[in-house]
C-alpha cells in the first residue's frame, strides 16, 4: 500500500488498496476537466471514456460474467475516491455500479438476461440506469403512480411518457423504467433500448450536479419485445424479488463524503501556506482556523466510520440486510448532512476567496447540497427511525 493509502482506516488489505488506487488515478484526470463540465453543464464523455478503458464499469459485475465482483464496502472506497476528482462524474456512474450491485442480490432480472446485459458491460463497457422520476409523482420512493403507459401490442408493448432526472441519459444505450399498465393500476418495470420513438430534451440546467446528464427523456410508443420486460406488476416483482434492504444507494452518501473530503484537503493546504502579513505564520496557527479545521475532521472521521461499518455490516449478513434499511438510511442522512457542514467549514476557513470560481471550492459547495435531494429524504429516514424506537 502506499502510505496515503496505508493511512486511511477504511482500506482493510492489498485488494481494497488497488481498487482505491484505480479511483484516485482517475479522480485526478477528472479533477483536471471537472471545471470546464460544470461551467458548460455539458456530459463528461471523456470521463466515461476513461472509466470504460479503465475497466471501471464493470467493476461490481460478477467473476463469473467477467467482471471483479466488488462488495459494497468497495464500491464505496472507489466511489468516494472518484467523488474527490468529480462529484457529478461520481454521482452519474454510481448510478450504474449500484444498479448491477442490486442485481447481484435482488434477482430482479431473470440470469439468462442479467449474464447478456453483464457481458455488454465487459465487452464493450455498456451503461445503464433506472429511470423513475417523473414531473407528476414526484420522487418514486414516495410511491405515486408513473404516467408513463405501456400498452400491450402484437409481440411487446408500446410505451409513451417523458421521465425526469434520468441521470446518464445522454451516454446510455438502454435502460429500464417504470410504467403503469394500461387498463388496471398495476405497475411493470421495461428494458428500452434507444430507438424510434425515443428522444431527448436537455432540460438539465442546475444550481449543483451540472454535469451528470439528468435530462428528461421522451417516450413516443417505443417498442419493447416480450422477452425484455422486467415485470407486469408489483406483486410479480416483489415474488421473484430478494429484498436487500437498498444497500446498493450507500453509493449516494459515498459520493458527497467523497466532495466533503476534496473541500477538506483543499481548506487544509490552503491554511498552511495562506501567509497574509498581517501575522508572523500561516493561518493554520490561528487558534480559531485549528478549531474549524478539528470540526471538519470530527464530522469527516464520524461520517465515514459509520458509512463503512453499515456498508461492512451489509456484506456480512445477508439475511440481516431487511432488518438494517433504518441504519443504511441514517448513513444517508449523517454523512450527507456532516459533508455539508464539512464544506461549509472549508469555505468559512477560505475565506471570500472560496466564492471565486476560479477555486473549486465553490463548485464543491454548489455539488454537496445535491444530496439533500437524493433518497432517502431527510424527514424519510427520520421517520423509520422513530418507528423503530416507538416499535421497541
Amino acid at each position: 500500500m502506499t502510505q496515503q493509502q496505508s493511512s486511511d482506516f477504511c482500506i482493510r488489505n492489498e485488494r481494497e488498496a488497488e481498487i482505491a488506487l484505480l479511483a484516485d488515478q482517475l479522480a485526478i484526470k477528472f479533477a483536471e476537466r471537472a471545471p470546464k463540465h460544470d461551467k458548460e453543464g455539458s456530459f463528461p464523455f471523456d470521463n466515461f471514456k476513461d472509466l470504460r478503458d479503465a475497466g471501471y464499469l464493470k467493476l461490481t459485475v460478477p467473476k463469473k460474467y467477467g467482471g471483479e465482483e466488488l462488495s459494497l464496502y468497495e464500491m464505496l472506497l472507489a466511489q468516494e475516491r472518484v467523488a474527490r476528482g468529480d462529484g457529478s462524474t461520481a454521482l452519474a456512474v454510481g448510478w450504474h455500479m449500484a444498479l448491477i450491485l442490486s442485481l447481484r442480490f435482488t434477482n430482479r432480472w431473470s440470469e439468462e438476461f442479467f449474464a447478456r446485459f453483464s457481458a455488454e458491460v465487459v465487452q464493450d463497457g455498456a451503461v445503464i440506469n433506472h429511470f423513475a422520476s417523473e414531473q407528476a409523482t414526484g420522487s418514486p420512493t414516495r410511491g405515486g403512480k408513473p404516467q408513463t403507459t405501456a400498452v400491450k401490442v402484437d409481440g411487446g408493448w408500446s410505451i409513451s411518457g417523458r421521465k425526469t432526472f434520468s441521470t446518464l441519459s445522454p451516454i446510455v444505450e438502454h435502460f429500464t423504467i417504470s410504467a403503469g399498465i394500461e387498463g388496471n393500476d398495476e405497475v411493470g418495470e421495461f428494458f428500452v433500448r434507444k430507438g424510434p420513438g425515443f428522444s431527448l430534451e436537455e432540460t438539465w440546467d442546475t444550481l449543483g450536479m451540472r454535469a451528470t446528464g439528468s435530462h428528461d427523456v421522451i417516450l413516443d410508443n417505443v417498442f419493447v419485445p416480450d422477452e425484455e420486460v422486467i415485470s407486469l406488476s408489483m406483486t410479480e416483482k416483489q415474488r421473484q424479488m430478494k429484498d436487500d434492504g437498498g444497500g446498493s444507494l450507500l453509493h449516494i452518501p459515498a459520493c458527497y463524503i467523497g466532495i466533503a473530503y476534496a473541500a477538506r484537503h483543499f481548506a487544509v493546504d490552503f491554511a498552511k501556506n495562506y501567509k497574509p502579513n498581517s501575522l508572523p505564520g500561516p493561518i493554520a496557527e490561528l487558534p480559531r482556523i485549528q478549531q474549524q479545521i478539528g470540526e471538519m475532521e470530527a464530522d469527516l472521521i464520524t461520517a465515514r466510520t459509520l458509512l463503512y461499518s453499515v456498508a461492512d455490516r451489509w456484506d456480512q449478513d445477508p439475511d440481516g440486510r431487511i432488518a438494517l434499511k433504518p441504519d443504511l438510511g441514517l448513513a444517508k442522512y449523517i454523512v450527507t448532512n456532516h459533508a455539508i457542514r464539512i464544506v461549509d467549514k472549508a469555505m468559512r476557513i477560505v475565506g471570500a476567496s472560496s466564492l471565486s470560481r476560479n477555486l473549486p471550492l465553490e463548485r464543491m459547495y454548489r455539488d454537496v447540497r445535491a444530496g439533500l435531494h437524493n433518497p432517502p429524504m431527510d424527514d424519510i429516514v427520520l421517520q423509520v427511525l422513530a418507528k423503530r424506537a416507538l416499535q421497541e
